[in-house]
């Protein structure tokens, strides 16, 4: 065991606030090495974050630096009045360790927001990701004014299987609320149709956070009477009620092509299509697509959702022997009508009276307006992004779009979008 020599544990008073000012000044003087974003965005013009997202986190940053500053401040003050009588290592050391875990969750926050930025930095994918931005702004945008204020949003690139998303106005490293909706989503998607889905499922995290739904759904869900038969499987949707409506906000921006992205996703080994966990928010893949297509089959009438059905069944055809994951399978489908309908004319306080069906724009997506849409690439220059995707995913349905007139469809559109979204900010920046 080591021994320190004697006398070297104690230190004079001096000796002390030496030691907290000149760390207490270390802390001052990295925080502000940290440059403003405006200043260090290291990409071209068009692979920008908007300028909504650029002044929210400028902003964020802003004002948490200068809190923590006159933070050190107001400690480097106290250092320098104390006595010789007053001065107490332990008790300066607690104060400053608060301090330092302060620092480090406000550098973790920065780097949350970094990360995205300096991602932008790669040629076209940079600009792909901005035209990404405008797609989710597009599915977070509501139908009617006044149902909510729509955060600003950002995307980036991430290895992995999954999207995901940081909802905007939740808890950021050190409890600070996050000023934008931050996306994650799947390298490997780029650039296909299905990086909709995976986009727009995370926004709808947001919009049905948003407009409150998990807590009204899940009233009325416990609300409704349902045959002994059924009540494991509602549990079941229950548990699962976050991602169904995350699938269910894709479903009505993108028809078809949502549940395509999703079997794009889940469309894994026999092994893993079955296997339930109790803990898991997400239904088990081969159900979870066999909802969706209950969701396509009441919200955009067509033959193509019964052909869907059938091919997936030839993919992953369930297995006699496996009773647990039959019966499972039977409880949740037995309860399907009864829960899609619920959902598809849920109103609550937030929808102002409206039905879902109503403050979604499925009634825009229907096969037969998608298909009309799929005339000319002009065309889908003139829609939104949503709506774009949606016809393309549509057409993909069709079979009319092979996979690379899709991915330079897509490209010339996620590169156009961005590029708009450059010259507007010009366009303000010069009024």
């Amino acid at each position: 065991m080591h021994h320190f020599p004697a006398g070297t544990m104690n230190h004079s008073p001096r000796q002390i606030k030496q030691h907290f000012t000149h760390e207490a000044y270390g802390l001052l003087e990295r925080l502000r090495q940290t440059d403003p974003f405006s200043i260090t965005m290291p990409m071209v013009a068009a692979a920008g974050i908007s300028q909504a997202a650029l002044q929210a986190i400028t902003q964020h940053w802003g004002n948490r630096r200068s809190q923590l500053e006159k933070e050190i401040g107001q400690f480097l003050a106290l250092v320098d009045k104390l006595t010789p009588e007053q001065t107490q290592a332990s008790t300066l050391q607690s104060r400053f360790a608060r301090l330092k875990l302060r620092f480090n969750s406000l550098l973790d926050q920065f780097d949350i927001f970094a990360d995205v930025i300096s991602q932008r930095a790669e040629h076209k994918v940079g600009v792909w990701i901005a035209g990404l931005d405008e797609l989710a702004v597009d599915a977070l945008r509501p139908m009617f004014p006044g149902l909510y204020q729509s955060p600003a949003v950002m995307c980036f690139l991430e290895r992995g299987h999954g999207a995901a998303i940081r909802k905007a106005r939740t808890r950021l490293p050190g409890g600070d609320n996050n000023p934008v909706a931050i996306i994650q989503v799947p390298r490997e998607r780029l650039v296909g149709n299905g990086i909709a889905a995976s986009i727009i499922h995370e926004v709808g995290h947001q919009g049905v956070a948003l407009l409150g739904l998990l807590p009204s759904i899940r009233q009325e869900m416990n609300e409704k009477k349902v045959p002994a038969t059924q009540q494991k499987g509602w549990a079941m949707l229950q548990r699962w009620l976050s991602e169904i409506l995350a699938d269910f906000w894709a479903m009505s921006h993108l028809g078809i092509g949502a549940t395509l992205g999703l079997i794009g996703v889940v469309g894994l080994p026999k092994y893993f299509m079955f296997r339930t966990k109790a803990e898991d928010p997400h239904p088990f893949p081969w159900i979870r697509v066999m909802i969706s297509i209950a969701f396509g089959e009441r919200l955009f009438p067509d033959p193509q959702w019964a052909a869907l059905r059938g091919l997936w069944l030839q993919l992953y055809p369930p297995d006699p022997n496996d009773k647990a994951a039959q019966e499972a399978s039977t409880q949740i489908q037995a309860c399907l009508p009864a829960f899609v309908a619920m959902v598809l004319h849920h109103r609550n306080i937030q929808t102002k009276g409206r039905q879902l069906t109503e403050v979604l724009p499925a009634k825009h997506r229907q096969p037969f307006v998608l298909r009309k849409h799929f005339i000319s690439d002009v065309n889908l220059e003139r829609l939104s992004p949503s709506l774009a995707f949606a016809v393309i995913g549509q057409a993909r349905a069709d079979g009319r779009l092979s996979n690379e007139a899709e991915s330079k469809k897509l490209s010339h559109l996620l590169t156009l979008w961005a590029r708009r979204r450059a010259e507007r900010s010009q366009d303000c920046a010069l009024k």
